[in-house]
């Protein structure tokens, strides 16, 4: 009696285009995400004693902290009510950061799940992206209730750049997602890349329009930023929701096409290495 063919419900193939993002597959592991969205927030306040208030707190003395030293004793200029300023600096960046130092650590952090079972690798840094979400929700929360604080005054002038904001945001989920999948990808050889990068990060947001507006910057330093991809994203939340600053499509363009670049670039880094990083990490 012949036994009946055993018919496979799913084959997980190795050999995909280094360019394939494999959105249908990560969509039918969206419970996953959800998983990993909620495993990371509850995880980063567990066993502390006002957990999600930290929310509140950082951005609230990191604001209090540029107020005082860059704003008092350096005295660096900026673009409408100092406060709010830093505010909106602090609350962008806290975002990007924190989503580019977790996605960085996609292989490293994740090596034994990733060897025990299969499930889409990039469900694990689009979850690191979507949890920070909520978290710059929150604190987003606390800007605009700073910022109509500064509406009833006066001080501020809003213009219909503040409809793009959804779009800077990805912008920047986008760009965290590319640069991190880099440097995850080469950690699994190079690990002095992962004390590099937080490094390096630090850095960085002193060549972002964080502290200080461009309209601040002359020269040399007035052209590279331009060439930042978050100078665009700074620079037009400021100019949307303050009404003041140095800010032109041309900057955001610039941004979006150098964003999208490095994230094509993460994609097929991440691609190839995922194929075989278990006998490196």
């Amino acid at each position: 009696m012949n036994e009946p063919q055993q018919k496979w419900t799913e084959m997980i193939d190795s050999d995909h285009s280094l360019f394939d993002l494999k959105l249908k597959e990560v969509w039918r592991y969206k419970d996953l995400v959800y998983m990993f969205v909620k495993r990371d927030f509850v995880s980063s306040f567990k066993q502390t004693v006002l957990g999600p208030v930290w929310f509140f707190i950082n951005p609230i003395l990191t604001t209090i902290v540029y107020l005082v030293v860059f704003g008092r004793i350096a005295k660096l200029p900026t673009d409408g009510p100092p406060l709010l300023f830093y505010l909106a600096g602090v609350t962008l960046w806290n975002y990007f950061s924190t989503s580019l130092i977790a996605t960085s650590n996609t292989f490293a952090g994740n090596a034994g799940i990733f060897g025990k079972v299969y499930f889409p690798r990039l469900v694990t840094p689009l979850s690191v992206v979507i949890s920070n979400l909520m978290r710059f929700g929150v604190q987003f929360l606390l800007f605009i209730l700073a910022w109509a604080y500064y509406l009833s005054k006066g001080e501020v002038h809003p213009n219909i750049w503040v409809l793009a904001t959804p779009f800077l945001i990805l912008l920047m989920a986008l760009f965290a997602l590319g640069v991190g999948m880099i440097f995850s990808s080469l950690t699994t050889k190079y690990k002095d890349l992962s004390m590099l990068l937080g490094f390096g990060i630090s850095l960085y947001m002193y060549a972002t329009p964080v502290i200080y507006p461009v309209s601040a910057l002359q020269g040399v330093f007035r052209k590279l930023a331009y060439y930042n991809p978050l100078t665009g994203v700074f620079e037009c939340f400021k100019y949307a929701w303050i009404g003041t600053g140095d800010f032109s499509p041309a900057m955001l363009g610039i941004s979006s096409v150098i964003i999208l670049i490095l994230l094509m670039i993460g994609v097929v880094v991440f691609n190839k290495v995922e194929k075989t990083f278990m006998d490196t990490v």
